[in-house]
């Protein structure tokens, strides 16, 4: 084999991967169909958050390459898909990129090889859509060749827990194909936990992201009830979780964002629905979260209300429209659901954000601030949605002519609205 390992994706899961594979002394090459992303990496430019031009290039001065051909998996000892898995318009696991990566390697799979699934899906993927494609051309999984799962578990922005010592499910079709996938994680990864099987390796990973989503559609639904009855639930969260066991804090915020939350508990909810059972905590979940933009923005009428101010014409900045603090990724950010609302309304928006240079709300430009103190000072209404590390919350406080503030970053600042 001319390569340890090909890293087929190389998006927020696939290059954090790959850099530290190739950190272990592992020969990598990683596969992107995207020109420009493999370009840039090539000339050792970085498009994730967590990985830094310089290192990708600390990547290239140990050999590593990224490429468009899939020709490269035919030299591979091991191949790890890691593309992404979005929802169809109707809610549906779109499972277009894996059956493409799929076909790729099926088409160069050679004997000995060892495949890993990566990409968050439902359980049952791996043995009823991935073998079947792999075995097509007479290779047997198990026999001739290795097929495990393994789902990531990159939180973009985490300076705590990485790749490399957050631990690592795997789950084979065979325990001989866990044993192999075990050695390859092993290489780069502190700790490897094996699963009884692909199924398990990929309930896992749902069951992870359906508990935070549950819990936090709970304390969601929790902070709309509890200003009419007077209780600041962040102090009774902050009171809860003193107990060392039976409790792990959640909080409330204007709704969920990025990959997993929103996103992969439908992949679990799908499975369950066409097995003609309902599972109404995770429909029930989604309903509340996805609920939120809309009570931060009614929240936000009140306000302006209250200082006799209409949404309609109202000069509204917005602070922070990732998904998440510190991190410049958008996908499925609860930012763009409000900002619809509010222009809905007629509102006047302008947003900030050091981490997004361009942003468009149903295809029309949003207005981008360049100094946040002095547009909230203009602004009838400021709503801090992501509390940036560039972003002052007492400096804010202070400045901002109103201030809603919904993660709770200002503390109990006597001029700033709650959630």
């Amino acid at each position: 084999m001319s390569t340890d390992l090909v890293v087929i994706g190389l998006g927020y899961v696939g290059l954090p991967l790959a850099r530290a594979a190739t950190a272990a002394g592992l020969r990598v090459t990683g596969l992107d169909r995207r020109a420009d992303v493999v370009a840039g990496l090539n000339a050792g430019r970085s498009h994730v958050d967590d990985i830094s031009g310089a290192d990708v290039r600390e990547m290239r001065a140990r050999g590593f390459t990224a490429v468009t051909e899939p020709e490269v998996i035919a030299g591979a000892a091991a191949v790890v898909i890691c593309v992404p898995t979005p929802l169809t318009a109707h809610g549906a696991p779109d499972l277009g990129a894996v059956r493409a990566a799929v076909a790729d390697v099926a088409a160069h799979l050679r004997p000995g090889t060892l495949v890993v699934l990566e990409s968050t899906t439902y359980p049952g993927t791996t043995e009823e859509v991935v073998r079947p494609r792999l075995e097509a051309a007479g290779l047997r999984a198990g026999v001739d060749f290795h097929l495990a799962f393994s789902p990531e578990r990159i939180d973009p922005g985490n300076p705590a827990y990485g790749l490399e010592n957050t631990p690592k499910v795997v789950g084979g079709v065979t325990p001989d194909c866990t044993k192999t996938a075990r050695a390859l994680y092993e290489r780069f990864v502190t700790r490897v936990v094996e699963a009884k099987g692909t199924r398990e390796a990929e309930m896992a990973k749902l069951l992870e992201n359906t508990y935070r989503h549950v819990n936090i559609a709970l304390v969601n639904e929790m902070s709309m009830f509890c200003r009419e009855i007077g209780v600041d639930l962040w102090d009774a969260i902050r009171c809860a979780a003193t107990k060392p066991f039976g409790f792990a804090p959640f909080h409330p915020g204007p709704g969920v964002g990025g990959h997993c939350i929103p996103i992969d508990p439908n992949y679990l909810s799908y499975k369950v629905r066409s097995l003609g059972i309902p599972f109404r905590f995770v429909e029930l979940a989604q309903e509340i979260n996805q609920r939120m933009p809309a009570h931060v923005v009614d929240r936000a009428a009140e306000l302006l209300n209250d200082v006799g101010k209409a949404v309609r014409g109202a000069r509204v900045l917005l602070l922070g429209v990732t998904y998440k603090a510190d991190i410049s990724d958008q996908r499925e950010s609860p930012a763009l659901a409000v900002a619809e609302r509010f222009r809905a309304r007629g509102a006047d928006l302008r947003y900030f954000d050091p981490h997004v240079e361009g942003w468009s709300v149903g295809g029309v430009r949003v207005e981008r601030a360049d100094d946040y103190l002095d547009a909230a000072a203009a602004a009838d209404l400021t709503v801090l949605l992501q509390p940036h590390r560039e972003i002052d919350p007492a400096l804010l406080a202070d400045r901002a002519r109103l201030l809603f503030d919904t993660r709770r970053a200002t503390a109990d600042h006597p001029r700033v609205a709650k959630l």
